[in-house]
């Protein structure tokens, strides 16, 4: 297992949500981690301030993922590192027959390009420290979600994506992923859909964020593991 003291991860959408739970538990092991954000700087500064009191260290990286030039921008500024961690998305309630253009491509934009060209850039860097990527997709990418259709297709490609980088980028660079399940839902979920949710879902409880930065933790450290997409969803994807 790869020892991840005093190694360099950026981790995208650190600022909030499931991106901070992951650059926290890197700084727990004395990672040096760069914590991307791009509207959350308050987030961010609370997100390095959390690593540092476990005892990391971390600086912060601002950057809107929407564009291509400013992720290779972001790369090229983070320079020498060990492991990609890319978080960031955005998940919108689009049902069919109300999708718009723009909703579109803001998601395919941040969900599906922004790894892509994240990842193509580092690989130089990754290749030279033996390094890895961990993207985050979720079970969107398994299941039919009917208000969910355009999410659900960015998270399908982040696995594809996975999957085909990790046979491209090999012996030298590991890809592998993480599709969380009911793990910290939408704002706009209401009650009765959140407890529809835990009662068909095997474990009957809801994940965490900690539970999602527990399996980064152990795509990083596992060195024969790569092209892997782990379920962190209480067993859903088993359930009649």
């Amino acid at each position: 297992m790869t020892d991840l003291a005093g190694r360099v991860a950026l981790v995208t959408g650190a600022g909030r949500r499931v991106g901070r739970a992951i650059a926290v538990a890197l700084g727990a092991r004395t990672m040096n981690v760069i914590v991307h954000y791009n509207g959350s700087e308050a987030g961010a500064r609370e997100t390095v301030r959390m690593i540092e009191a476990a005892g990391g260290s971390a600086s912060m990286r601002r950057a809107d993922l929407g564009s291509i030039d400013a992720c290779e921008r972001l790369i090229d500024d983070v320079g020498a590192m060990d492991a990609l961690i890319n978080s960031a998305a955005m998940m919108l309630r689009t049902p069919i027959g109300q999708v718009t253009a723009t909703e579109w491509e803001d998601m395919n934009a941040l969900n599906v390009r922004a790894p892509f060209f994240l990842t193509q850039r580092a690989a130089p860097a990754l290749k030279t420290s033996k390094g890895c990527v961990v993207n985050i997709a979720d079970m969107a990418a398994f299941e039919t979600w009917t208000g969910y259709v355009p999410h659900g297709m960015t998270k399908a490609a982040v696995v594809q994506m996975t999957r085909a980088m990790a046979h491209a980028l090999a012996p030298d660079i590991r890809v592998n992923g993480v599709a969380p399940g009911v793990v910290m839902l939408p704002d706009e979920f209401d009650e009765k859909g959140a407890e529809h949710l835990r009662r068909t879902t095997p474990l009957q409880r809801f994940g965490t964020a900690d539970d999602v930065a527990q399996a980064v933790v152990y795509l990083l450290q596992a060195d024969f593991v790569t092209g892997e997409i782990i379920r962190v969803d209480g067993g859903r994807h088993v359930r009649r």
